[in-house]
């Protein structure tokens, strides 16, 4: 088995199993804060789903995976900025992959729901889960951000 079925795998079995991770956003206090009714009159449904319940989009369905203009990745629910174009690269995984963020765009937290440990990113304004990090990245970082294309939106330079 490769990268990629390992990866399809993954994801088709937390998209079955519903896996949480134990979390409540809830709990937390961010900048930007709105009702769960709110949140979901400004996201799509996947957005949404992705964004406020920590919800996997199925790999290799992201257009943003196919997106090589030079600009900034960001937050769909806040706007945010979050990676530039520089740092993204083709992991080969499904989703768009970058190996480092922008200064005070991230927060993470351990997440355990797959009975392996992973890092949870979300994004430090609104609280939006946006994928996991994992150290098989590439130089210079080492890292893999590995992100829901739901979760980001795209503004070229």
């Amino acid at each position: 088995m490769n990268r990629r079925d390992t990866f399809k795998l993954a994801s088709l079995s937390v998209m079955v199993l519903g896996l949480g991770t134990g979390w409540s956003r809830a709990a937390a206090t961010f900048e930007v804060e709105k009702t769960d009714a709110e949140w979901q009159k400004l996201l799509t449904p996947a957005s949404y789903d992705v964004l406020r319940h920590e919800g996997t989009e199925r790999p290799f369905t992201s257009a943003l995976l196919e997106e090589h203009r030079k600009g900034t990745f960001g937050c769909a629910g806040c706007d945010l900025p979050l990676f530039s174009s520089t740092t993204k690269f083709d992991s080969g995984t499904g989703w768009p992959s970058f190996f480092d963020h922008l200064p005070d765009a991230i927060g993470n937290k351990d997440d355990t729901s797959l009975a392996a440990q992973r890092t949870e990113v979300h994004c430090r304004r609104c609280g939006g889960h946006l994928g996991h990090v994992f150290d098989d990245g590439p130089a210079p970082t080492g890292l893999r951000y590995c992100m829901n294309g739901v979760a980001l939106n795209f503004k070229a330079a």
